[in-house]
């Protein structure tokens, strides 16, 4: 696998360029020297030296631009590495948060679970049922669930607190008649002591009576 496939990055893709091409003309200046060369003691022709001295020039071209899109690459490569290192902590807080969320939404699961289970005093209530209920009340015949059983409960209230009312008043009732009972009991016993005050006063009359 060559190494263009394995880049894919366009910048890196023409730092590789510029590295072939530098290293082809590279070996071509290596090339010309081997073709044309002589003994130390006799020069180059000036034809030679100018192709040379043309491919150096070009060569060194090439080897500043390598150099600067080296410095670049470095670069992007830092950039790179800072932009991976900032995602990757963006990715740490959001698994952190969704796994605050599943521990979050376990819990209100459980909370919700506890509450559909929980006994409430209500369910315990003595209502009277649903289609006596909805006899007496169609208006709520279209209710949901939750609102028939509000209208439910506040229907009881109010009939134990108007048999409360009816339980009170029987109760003054009961209350004045007893001390009603009371007084006339005692007037009774007023009476009869007086009657007999008025018995134990005759008694000397009655013997009068008896002597004649």
């Amino acid at each position: 696998m060559t190494s263009s496939r394995i880049v894919q990055d366009p910048f890196l893709q023409s730092v590789l360029l510029a590295s072939a091409e530098a290293r082809q003309r590279c070996m071509e200046l290596i090339d010309l020297a081997k073709r044309n060369a002589v003994s130390s003691s006799q020069p180059l022709p000036n034809d030679i030296k100018l192709q040379l001295s043309q491919q150096q020039r070009l060569l060194n071209c090439d080897l500043a631009s390598l150099r600067d899109a080296s410095r670049e690459s470095i670069f992007e490569v830092r950039m790179t590495k800072q932009s991976t290192s900032e995602a990757r902590q963006e990715i740490d807080r959001l698994h952190l948060q969704l796994q605050n969320f599943y521990y979050e939404e376990r819990h209100l699961r459980g909370e919700i679970s506890a509450c559909e289970s929980y006994d409430h005093q209500y369910q315990q209530l003595p209502l009277i049922p649903i289609e006596e209920f909805l006899l007496e009340k169609p208006e709520h015949s279209h209710d949901d669930e939750r609102s028939l059983m509000f209208a439910r409960i506040s229907h009881e209230l109010a009939e134990r607190e108007a048999l409360e009312q009816q339980r009170q008043g029987l109760l003054k009732t009961k209350q004045s008649l007893i001390a009603d009972n009371k007084k006339r009991k005692e007037d009774l016993a007023s009476l009869d002591k007086d009657l007999e005050t008025f018995i134990d006063a005759a008694k000397p009359i009655q013997k009068l009576f008896e002597k004649h």
